[in-house]
C-alpha cells in the first residue's frame, strides 16, 4: 500500500492551515474604529462586529472534531478552509467597489455574516489536534501538539501588529486583499502539504478498519480512533468537572479570543492613541498569552494543573482589577500584561487537567472544553460594549469588571478541582476526538 506525507508534512500541513485561520481573530478589532465611523455604529453594534468571527470559530469546533475520527483531519481542516476563503474573499470584494463612501449602515448585516464565514478558520484548531495526534507515536505528541497550537495561536497578534501599518500604507481594501491572498495561499499549501495519518490513507484506498490499523501500526503510528465520537460527548457530558473545565476555558481562552479582537477597540477609544500604537499594544498582550501558554504547559507538569490553574487566575484577577479602575494608559498597560500571564498559564492548565479529571472520555472532553470555552470570544466583546453604551467613556475600564467576575468564579471552580484532587481515577482510556 503506498501512503503520501510523513508525520513533519502532516504537522506541518496542520500548523499552516490553524496558523492562516486562527488569524481571522483579529479580522475586524484593528479596523472597528474606521468601520464604526464609516457605518455609524454604536458601541454594541462594534461588539457585535469584532465577537463574530469567534461565533463560528468556537461553535464549529466541537462537531469537526468528532468528524476526524471518521475521515482524519484533512477534509473538515480543507472545508473550514475553503469557507473562511468564501468568507474573506466577499468581505474584499464588498470593500473593494464600496469602500469608503458605499459603506454604510445598510450593509452591518452582510459584514456580520461575511465574518462568521471567515471565523470558520478558527474552528482548526480542534480537527487539528486530531489530525497531528494521530501522526505521531505518544513519547513525540507533547512537541507536536506543542508546536502546533503554539505557532497557531501567535496568528491574532501578529496580524494586530501588521494590520494597523498596512491600513496606514495600504488602505482598507488593499489590506483586506493581501489577507486573502495569504488565506488563500495558505489553502493551497494545506491541500498540497497536508495529509491524514496511515490510518486513514489505508481506509480511503478501501481497507477495512481491522487491516487499516494493522498496516498503520506497521508503520508507526500508535493513536487510533477508540470509540463513538457521540458516545465520548455523552460520556463527557456526564462529568460535573468537564463543565468546570469548560467554565475555566471560557474565561481564560474565550476571554483572550475576545480581549484580542476588542483590545484595538479599547486603546484607540480610551487612550486616543494611533491605530499603530494600538495594534502594537494588543499585539503584547496576544504574543505574551500565547508564549505563556508554551512556559505553562511545564510549570504544570511541574506542580500540576489545579495548582498551576488556581495561581495564573489569581494572576488574572489582579491584572482585571487594575484593568477596570485605571485611568492610566502606562498602568492599563501593565495590567493587559499580568492579565496575559494569567490567561496562558490558565489555558495550559485546562488541557493538562482534561485528561485526568474526565479520563474516560477525554477527546469528548476536549470537544466540550475547546468548543464552549471559545464561545468566550464571542460573548465577551459585547458585554464590554455594552458597559460603554451605558456608562460612556468610563465604560471602556468598567467594563473589564466581567473579568473580575469571571476569574472569581474561575477561581472557586479551580479550588473544587483540587479540593476533588484525592478522589479515586479510573485508569485513563482515550476516545480520541
Amino acid at each position: 500500500m503506498s501512503f503520501k506525507g510523513t508525520p513533519q508534512h502532516g504537522l506541518l500541513g496542520a500548523t499552516i492551515a490553524f496558523f492562516v485561520g486562527f488569524a481571522a481573530v483579529s479580522l475586524f478589532g484593528p479596523t472597528a474604529k474606521e468601520l464604526r465611523d464609516l457605518m455609524g455604529l454604536t458601541p454594541t453594534m462594534v461588539g457585535f462586529l469584532v465577537a463574530m468571527p469567534s461565533l463560528s470559530g468556537s461553535l464549529l469546533r466541537i462537531p469537526f472534531a468528532a468528524w476526524v475520527d471518521t475521515t482524519g483531519g484533512r477534509k473538515p481542516i480543507l472545508i473550514l478552509l475553503v469557507t473562511s476563503v468564501i468568507g474573506m474573499g466577499g468581505l474584499t470584494v464588498l470593500v473593494l467597489l464600496l469602500y469608503p463612501d458605499g459603506v454604510t449602515a445598510s450593509l452591518f448585516p452582510l459584514f456580520l455574516l461575511l465574518g462568521v464565514l471567515s471565523g470558520c478558520g478558527i474552528a482548526i484548531f480542534s480537527p487539528g489536534i486530531g489530525q497531528v495526534s494521530y501522526w505521531f507515536p505518544q513519547q513525540r505528541q507533547g512537541i507536536a501538539l506543542g508546536t502546533y497550537a503554539g505557532i497557531g495561536n501567535l496568528a491574532p497578534g501578529l496580524f494586530s501588529l501588521i494590520l494597523p501599518f498596512a491600513l496606514t500604507a495600504l488602505g482598507l481594501p488593499i489590506s483586506y486583499l493581501l489577507w486573502l491572498l495569504l488565506l488563500v495561499a495558505g489553502t493551497a499549501l494545506y491541500y498540497f502539504i497536508g495529509r491524514n495519518a496511515w490510518y486513514f490513507q489505508a481506509l480511503a484506498e478501501g481497507s477495512n478498519p481491522e487491516n487499516a490499523r494493522a498496516v498503520a501500526q506497521q508503520e508507526g503510528q500508535e493513536l487510533f480512533p477508540a470509540g463513538s465520537s457521540r458516545e465520548s460527548l455523552l460520556v463527557s457530558a456526564r462529568v460535573w468537572k468537564t463543565w468546570l473545565l469548560v467554565a475555566i476555558y471560557f474565561t481564560t481562552f474565550g476571554g483572550f479570543i475576545a480581549m484580542t479582537a476588542w483590545l484595538p477597540t479599547f486603546w484607540t477609544s480610551f487612550f486616543g492613541v494611533s491605530a499603530i500604537t494600538a495594534g502594537i499594544l494588543t499585539a503584547a498582550y496576544s504574543l505574551s498569552t500565547s508564549l505563556v501558554r508554551v512556559v505553562g504547559g511545564s510549570v504544570c507538569d511541574r506542580v500540576g494543573g489545579e495548582a498551576t490553574a488556581s495561581v495564573s487566575l489569581l494572576i488574572m484577577l489582579t491584572g482585571a482589577l487594575l484593568m477596570s479602575f485605571s485611568h492610566n494608559l502606562a498602568l492599563s498597560m501593565a495590567a493587559a500584561l499580568i492579565m496575559a500571564v494569567g490567561m496562558g498559564a490558565t489555558n495550559a492548565a485546562v488541557f493538562k487537567l482534561v485528561a485526568k479529571e474526565v479520563p474516560l472520555a477525554v477527546g469528548g472532553a476536549s470537544g466540550w472544553v475547546g468548543g464552549l470555552g471559545a464561545f468566550g470570544g464571542f460573548a465577551i466583546p459585547p458585554i464590554l460594549s455594552a458597559f460603554v453604551r451605558s456608562k460612556g467613556e468610563t465604560g471602556y475600564a468598567s467594563g473589564f469588571s466581567i473579568y473580575v467576575v469571571l476569574a472569581l468564579l474561575s477561581l472557586a471552580f479551580a479550588f473544587a478541582l483540587q479540593r476533588a484532587h484525592g478522589e479515586e481515577k479510573v485508569p485513563a482510556v482515550q476516545i480520541a476526538d
